[in-house]
C-alpha cells in the first residue's frame, strides 16, 4: 500500500536541468526579497519625511536582495531543511529561520558599510551606524527580516512534505482539465 500524500519518487535530473532549476529559485527568491527590501526602505523615507527620496537605497536593496537569494541558496545546500513529521512543519524549520535571519542581518550591515562608502564615510564607522546605531531600530528590522523569511521556509517545508506538484496545484490550482 503506498502514501498518497508523498511526493513522487523521479529519476535524478539531469546538472543543467538542476542549473536552470537553481537559477529559477534564486530568480524568485530575489524577486521576493527585493519587493520586502524596496518596501522597507520606502517605509523608512515615508515615516522620516525625507523631502527627496534617494534611488541608493532602493538599488542597493536589490543587490542586497539577490546577494540574499544566493546565500539562502548556499545555507539551503549546507544546511537543508529537513521537515520531521513528528516535530511538525513550524519547529522543523525554527533553527532554519535563525540560521538564515544572520545571513540576513549580516548582509545588511554589509550593505550600510557599502553605502557609507557610497557617501564618502569610512566603512567601519558606517557598519557601526547600521540602524542608527539604535538597538530598538536594529531589533525592529531583525523581527521584520525575520517575519519574511517565515513564508519562504514554510514553502520549502510544504515543498519537501508535499511535493512541487502538490504544492503549486494547492497555490495556483491544478494544471488537468476537469
Amino acid at each position: 500500500m503506498t502514501d498518497q500524500n508523498a511526493p513522487a519518487q523521479t529519476a535524478k535530473p539531469s546538472l543543467r536541468h538542476r542549473i536552470k532549476d537553481e537559477f529559477v529559485q534564486a530568480s524568485l527568491l530575489a524577486l521576493y526579497f527585493a519587493a520586502w527590501f524596496c518596501a522597507i526602505a520606502f517605509f523608512t523615507f515615508a515615516v522620516l519625511r525625507e523631502e527627496a527620496i534617494p534611488i541608493t537605497p532602493f538599488g542597493l536593496a536589490i543587490i542586497k536582495a539577490g546577494l540574499c537569494a544566493k546565500f539562502m541558496m548556499i545555507g539551503k545546500a549546507i544546511f537543508p531543511l529537513k521537515v520531521d513529521a513528528n516535530r511538525g512543519l513550524i519547529k522543523s524549520i525554527f533553527w532554519h529561520s535563525i540560521v538564515y535571519l544572520l545571513i540576513v542581518i549580516a548582509l545588511s550591515f554589509l550593505e550600510s558599510g557599502i553605502d557609507g562608502l557610497l557617501h564618502g564615510k569610512s566603512f567601519l564607522e558606517s557598519i557601526a551606524s547600521f540602524g542608527r546605531g539604535d538597538p530598538i531600530y536594529i531589533t525592529s528590522i531583525a523581527i521584520m527580516y525575520w517575519l519574511i523569511l517565515w513564508p519562504y521556509l514554510i514553502l520549502l517545508g510544504l515543498q519537501q512534505s508535499m511535493g512541487d506538484e502538490a504544492v503549486h496545484a494547492i497555490l495556483f490550482g491544478s494544471n488537468s482539465k476537469e
